[in-house]
């Protein structure tokens, strides 16, 4: 697995989120996009590669990433989780994406409910929409366009890294608070915000 040559290591602030558009999101037609199974298929194996993973610089106080070459035109990431740290609920509107976790044990938290794309700023959710997932090394999850989550490290004393790859290149992440069963749209970031 190779770094991409313009990918440098980078620390974030809590809460916020690597991500990067490059070049264009369409795919020429001799060249198939990368299915949810390829991008799970893509962190497994990079997950694996031992040197690249201890490779990742860690932080104490923010996340750190690189960014990887993914497959057919993928956007994909290798992070590096303090203790204490996550991502904040979030979503990576019409991309599919795959994450897994490298070296220590991730939590998600996500919603089991297709939520409308545009046009609400605040959604009251039903009792049985919130899933939890333990996510040790080794494990990890696909998943479909906007997917509601939030990932933690809440170990109080180790790092976590894990990889992650979406398809096509995120076009943006919309960021929710959360207070009990309301759920409101903060943000909405795009590529060049978190370049």
């Amino acid at each position: 697995m190779s770094v991409s040559p313009s990918a440098s290591p980078a620390v974030s602030s809590p809460g916020s989120a690597p991500g990067s558009a490059s070049g264009s999101s369409s795919v020429s037609s001799t060249v198939s996009a990368p299915t949810q199974a390829d991008l799970f298929d893509f962190v497994r194996r990079t997950a694996a590669d031992t040197e690249l993973i201890a490779s990742l610089p860690l932080d104490p106080e923010g996340r750190t990433w690189v960014r990887l070459d993914g497959p057919g035109g993928s956007e994909a990431w290798l992070i590096g989780w303090p203790p204490g740290t996550g991502t904040g609920w979030h979503d990576h509107a019409d991309s599919v994406g795959a994450f897994l976790t490298a070296s220590g044990e991730l939590k998600e938290n996500s919603l089991a409910a297709r939520l409308p794309t545009d046009g609400w700023k605040t959604l009251e959710l039903t009792d049985d929409v919130d899933r939890e997932r333990r996510l040790p090394s080794g494990q990890g999850r696909a998943f479909g366009r906007h997917h509601v989550h939030e990932v933690l490290n809440e170990s109080p004393d180790r790092h976590a890294i894990s990889v992650h790859a979406y398809y096509p290149p995120l076009p943006q992440i919309r960021r929710y608070s959360r207070s009990g069963s309301i759920l409101r749209l903060e943000q909405v970031e795009r590529p060049e915000d978190w370049q």
